[in-house]
């Protein structure tokens, strides 16, 4: 049972929160608390209605009130909050590849972890928002067979639903060898079977290259490749395989790896919070003995923090 943490606000009433918000925002001081109980607390389809009430109520702009305001990571969580899944995506997608540094793991992450719909809907925005083709972007940004897998993950071609059993292990002989050999052609034969085989054929595939190799597909992976490409790889098999585990995996990276990547952070609690976060949540402390609730206590502080653990939603006990 797949679970987020948000959900629809029962009793929603847009124009009484688009008033509180105008007060909160439109007062001598922000009233940063307020801000944090209804944004957080309402699904996204309601934070877009409240914007559009705050438009008809105050002739202005919800978004540009939230960024005027406030600043820095606590800024980014409330504005992030305000995009429709699609185009939060395309936004972050866009920060990676057009920043100063290519930023690889957050298109890894995005990239490796949509379904089809997702991606397409994610291009439209992408188009839409920043008037550029994400394809021709990730060519021009991205290089070698990192490239050539992005592109075709980005192309939200995989096969849904389908399973054959007969062919799984010749899949997994061509996985195998494609470790052993490490030319370009297979590298090309590894990242085809991985980006455009369907979920269910993948699972009976992994099983296959065990029977053969004794080796999990992810050890093999990590001693033949490496860099992005290998990373990439790795994170495809760990979606496949169950997505709330390695979004649990990512968030302790990018918390205790990196002295608390914000921006991992940020994007994986906004854009899993209606899909799966309670389940991530779960992992997170069935893996690392703590939860996701007391580390980011640990390492975040003041109103940002109260509105990372808002949409975590933990619980008392979580800490």
């Amino acid at each position: 049972q797949i679970q987020g943490t948000i959900f629809p606000a029962p009793n929603f009433n847009p124009i009484m929160d688009a008033q509180l918000l105008g007060g909160a925002l439109q007062g001598i001081s922000c009233e940063k608390d307020v801000l944090i109980d209804i944004l957080t607390q309402r699904c996204n389809s309601q934070r877009l209605m409240i914007a559009e009430a705050y438009r008809d109520m105050y002739g202005r702009d919800l978004v540009t009130d939230l960024k005027e305001n406030l600043s820095h990571h606590f800024k980014e969580v409330m504005v992030g909050l305000m995009y429709p899944p699609a185009s939060y995506d395309a936004h972050e997608l866009w920060h990676a590849l057009k920043g100063v540094d290519t930023e690889e793991k957050c298109l890894i992450d995005i990239l490796a972890s949509r379904s089809n719909m997702e991606i397409f809907q994610m291009k439209e925005a992408y188009s839409m928002q920043y008037n550029n083709d994400l394809q021709q972007d990730i060519d021009a940004e991205t290089s070698g067979h990192f490239r050539d897998t992005l592109m075709n993950l980005a192309q939200g071609t995989r096969m849904e639903g389908y399973a054959d059993p007969s062919t799984a292990a010749q899949d997994a002989m061509i996985l195998w060898e494609a470790c052993q050999q490490k030319t370009g052609d297979h590298k090309n034969m590894l990242q085809m079977i991985l980006c455009n085989k369907s979920y269910q054929q993948l699972w009976m595939v992994f099983q296959e290259f065990q029977n053969i190799s004794g080796q999990d597909i992810v050890d093999a992976i990590n001693e033949c490749y490496d860099g992005y490409f290998q990373e990439l790889m790795v994170a495809i098999v760990l979606c496949v395989r169950d997505k709330p585990s390695y979004f649990a995996y990512r968030l302790y990276n990018a918390i205790h790896d990196f002295g608390f990547h914000n921006k991992t952070v940020i994007r994986i609690l906004i854009a899993r919070s209606e899909i799966d976060l309670l389940n991530i949540r779960q992992r997170y402390k069935e893996r690392y003995g703590k939860s996701l609730f007391h580390d980011i206590k640990h390492f975040a502080s003041g109103h940002y923090e109260s509105a990372l653990l808002a949409i975590c939603a933990g619980d008392a006990e979580d800490y």
